[in-house]
């Protein structure tokens, strides 16, 4: 039964605070990002309309206004289409939620399916070519610290396709050596894990780290570490890729001619997987891919490796600080849950 005070905020408090993390199990980071949608929504009624939070219901978001709000982030925030079409997935995940907990939710659902996704041009992956990569794992100075740490890790990300964040979240007990191989738990998206084996070459790189580190026998430390951080952070490995490629780009003008993230490293292992013959299938369990469909965007790309130099993603998932003074103004108007 509907409580007296089950209000749209309320609602959207226990969604986040309750359902997503315990109910669904999302990781960490979905939940930012949707967080993320909801600040940006309350930004756009405070700023626009002149709504605040706590008086936003669900007669407020009517199909014209979350258009508008859609809108309103391509024009004013300068976010892409893939963006704009993220936002609106979370939306909608909220308005599924909640049209099952409260019978005045029900037109928001409705007004919610009103609003369709803006169809955005197919644009291809960016992933480096064989000759890039043995350039790219050339360029850290393997004598020092910070050259072995930043070797290791890009030679790891390619012989396993592992995300950014599961490089991040990788412990030394996930990791079983053998004299042929590796055999590492790799812990993805929805907590989900899946086991992956790397080849003697990477292996031996991977233990020669860990064993100088001297954290071997320390099953509960991080293989890879900041300079200020026992945990590395996704930011800090865009750092290295940004570090590399820039250094690449300049000794090589000709080539590393995509603007790459960590990603793209990803994206190379699953296209030079399928140029090698391996079967689609076990590309698909390797990178932890939930659908094959997922896995059938990178045959599409080794059918065209003559001309890689396709558009590269322009979008950040996680909301910026932008610099312009908002953070005063965020402060009235966004619930504490949200931040």
């Amino acid at each position: 039964m509907r409580r007296k005070n089950d209000s749209f905020i309320d609602h959207l408090e226990r969604y986040f605070n309750s359902y997503l993390p315990t109910a669904k199990g999302l990781s960490k980071a979905t939940i930012v990002s949707y967080k993320t949608t909801f600040r940006l929504l309350m930004e756009y009624l405070y700023t626009v309309d002149n709504i605040t939070s706590d008086s936003i219901s669900f007669d407020t978001l009517d199909d014209k206004r979350i258009t508008d709000f859609l809108n309103w982030l391509e024009t004013e925030r300068k976010c892409g289409i893939a963006t704009r079409n993220q936002r609106l997935s979370a939306i909608a995940a909220f308005s599924i939620y909640v049209q099952n907990r409260d019978l005045t939710a029900a037109k928001f659902r409705n007004n919610v399916l009103k609003v369709p996704k803006k169809k955005a041009p197919r644009q291809g992956r960016s992933s480096f070519t064989r000759e890039e990569i043995k350039i790219l794992l050339s360029l850290p100075v393997s004598g020092t610290e910070i050259g072995s740490r930043d070797k290791t890790l890009l030679c790891f990300m390619y012989a396993s396709g592992t995300r950014a964040q599961e490089v991040c979240d990788l412990m030394v007990g996930d990791i079983q050596f053998y004299p042929d191989r590796a055999s590492i738990n790799i812990h993805g998206k929805g907590q989900k894990m899946r086991r992956i084996g790397i080849p003697m070459e990477a292996a031996s790189i991977l233990h020669k780290y860990i064993e100088h580190r001297g954290i071997l026998d320390e099953a509960d430390r991080h293989v890879f570490s900041s300079q200020t951080h026992e945990k590395m952070s996704v930011s800090c490995i865009e750092e290295i890729y940004a570090k590399y490629i820039a250094k690449a780009k300049l000794q090589y003008p000709d080539m590393f001619r995509d603007n790459y993230t960590p990603h793209s490293m990803r994206h190379t292992t699953a296209t030079h997987m399928l140029d090698a013959g391996v079967p689609i299938i076990v590309v698909k369990n390797f990178l932890g891919h939930v659908s094959l469909q997922t896995t059938q965007i990178y045959t599409e790309i080794t059918q065209d490796t003559m001309n890689r130099q396709l558009k590269s993603w322009n979008d950040k998932w996680f909301l910026k600080d932008d610099g312009n003074g908002r953070q005063d103004s965020a402060n009235k108007i966004i619930p504490d849950f949200l931040r």
